[in-house]
């Protein structure tokens, strides 16, 4: 028998409070013109009170599972893509699961950063190529807004929080969704982006971790760099082995990190702007759930037409990456 994944559909959830890049300009050395012309942001969406990742997560989850009417106690793995949740246990997986009585799933949490969604993905596609597991959810949820030095204009302006899901599932039918799957990840470029934690040794050893700075920090060359040499040979293998051309891609949805890098990356694979989706203007880069956002929002909004192939393609801190092409039918 042969097993293959099935894209039942998705959904999301984001926060509540927009703040505009005029807000910022009050509290930084900052306009709206700096921001939008280095970036391509205009506003982006921040958690407020008592909205963490989990809650936006859950939420998520119950948004597609109410979609697609899908039986909770049916899903068997849930896997929630978060790098930056607001306690490092109980994990938010487990705490999804709790909330929407999904008691027959097992849990746990991945961190690839940015390209979480899409390492979850190519997760949940090898279990149910294994026949470990049939239905799969995976949540894509960060916010990363509470974790960035809001002194900082050249790495605060850039982060929004919300959050993705996904269902899949395993079929007996021909095609498989997920046409084709990548990743890859280097290590020795992990001081582009780092967060460190609050950790501190015993008082009777000596504590060498420096705990001085617990925000996000970038190094907006060094990722550039990254993105535009590692990201495009890996794309071009994934078409390659999937035998398809440009031609054969209706909608590239890239992660929603900056304009000009998702119009660099574009200009490279030789995509017409018109199959390209972005949503960054309103957004900001919501880490991981930024895919599943931008594609769901283009799907109500009649951008993407469905049925649809999809290329989707993500980095973030580790350095991680990651590629797909997706089929979404008319039913997503």
């Amino acid at each position: 028998m042969n097993i293959n994944t099935k894209i039942i559909g998705l959904d999301y959830e984001v926060a509540q409070n927009i703040i505009t890049n005029d807000d910022l300009s009050n509290i930084l050395d900052t306009s709206d013109e700096w921001i939008s012309t280095r970036t391509g942001i205009k506003k982006r969406r921040v958690i407020s009170g008592e909205e963490t990742s989990t809650t936006l997560g859950i939420k998520a989850a119950q948004k597609v599972i109410k979609r697609y009417n899908f039986d909770v106690e049916k899903i068997d793995l849930i896997i929630a893509a978060c790098s930056a949740p607001e306690d490092i246990y109980p994990s938010v997986s487990c705490l999804i699961q709790s909330a929407i009585n999904a008691k027959n799933a097992v849990c746990f949490d991945l961190r690839a950063a940015c390209a979480g969604f899409i390492y979850s993905l190519n997760t949940a596609k090898a279990f149910i190529k294994s026949g470990v597991y049939k239905n799969i959810l995976i949540v894509a949820t960060d916010t990363t807004t509470k974790f960035t030095d809001w002194e900082d204009r050249s790495t605060c302006v850039l982060f929004g929080d919300g959050a993705g899901a996904m269902l899949v599932s395993a079929t007996e039918e021909k095609e498989d969704d997920i046409i084709g799957i990548n990743a890859l990840a280097d290590g020795s470029c992990g001081d582009y982006i780092t967060l460190k934690t609050h950790g501190k040794n015993c008082p009777l050893v000596n504590n060498s971790k420096d705990n001085s700075n617990t925000f996000i920090q970038m190094k907006g060359k060094d990722v550039y760099k990254f993105v535009m040499t590692k990201i495009p040979p890996k794309i071009a293998e994934l078409m390659e082995n999937a035998n398809y051309t440009s031609n054969d891609i209706d909608y590239f949805v890239p992660h929603q990190s900056n304009q000009r890098m998702i119009e660099a990356l574009a200009q490279r694979l030789e995509l017409d702007d018109s199959k390209v989706v972005s949503n960054i203007e309103h957004y900001g880069n919501m880490s991981a759930a930024s895919i599943l956002v931008a594609i769901r929002e283009e799907i109500n909004n009649g951008k993407i037409k469905l049925p649809a192939k999809v290329l989707i393609s993500a980095f973030g801190a580790g350095m991680t990456g990651a590629n797909a092409i997706i089929s979404l039918d008319k039913n997503v």
